[in-house]
């Protein structure tokens, strides 16, 4: 991990993720639990704490003082395409504008690091709508499987142009 970079956005502190530390470790549990309970078995694409770990990965967590409000990751799919991974807010930071910080910050780390287009892959059903809401009012759009992922009745894949 490079060295931790903090951003601020009002009492709302973003931060390369400590992945040993205990909140984050907490927060990830919660959102694989999450992950698990709002899609069947084998149609989770959720990064666990390994996955996380990964050289392609970086993750950043958001804090409001010494509580985790948030946590959401950037993975390089190649030279020009990054994707959104494991964005989870804290339930009690819920609509309080952790996850459009995040996302904020993850999408200008891609812009930066030259993609041209930013991707996730999440699930479909009512449990997965604030998120599509959030990413569908900051520009994502419906679009093809990409990567190594295979669509089906319990994903959908969104996409941003960076280039505009």
């Amino acid at each position: 991990m490079t060295a931790s970079r903090i951003v601020e956005s009002g009492s709302l502190h973003i931060r390369e993720g400590d992945l040993a530390g205990e909140p984050i470790r907490a927060l990830l549990t919660l959102h694989l639990a999450g992950m698990h309970a709002n899609s069947p078995a084998g149609h989770v694409f959720a990064l666990d704490l390994s996955g996380l770990q990964a050289p392609d990965v970086t993750v950043w967590s958001a804090w409001q003082g010494d509580a985790i409000a948030g946590v959401g990751a950037l993975k390089q799919v190649d030279a020009l395409r990054g994707e959104v991974k494991s964005m989870r807010t804290h339930p009690d930071h819920l609509r309080k504008g952790v996850a459009a910080a995040l996302l904020e910050h993850i999408i200008g780390v891609a812009r930066g690091r030259g993609y041209r287009w930013l991707s996730l892959e999440t699930g479909s059903g009512p449990g997965f709508e604030p998120a599509l809401s959030l990413y569908r009012r900051r520009g994502f759009v419906d679009g093809e499987a990409f990567g190594d992922y295979v669509r089906s009745d319990f994903n959908q894949f969104l996409h941003l142009d960076l280039t505009r």
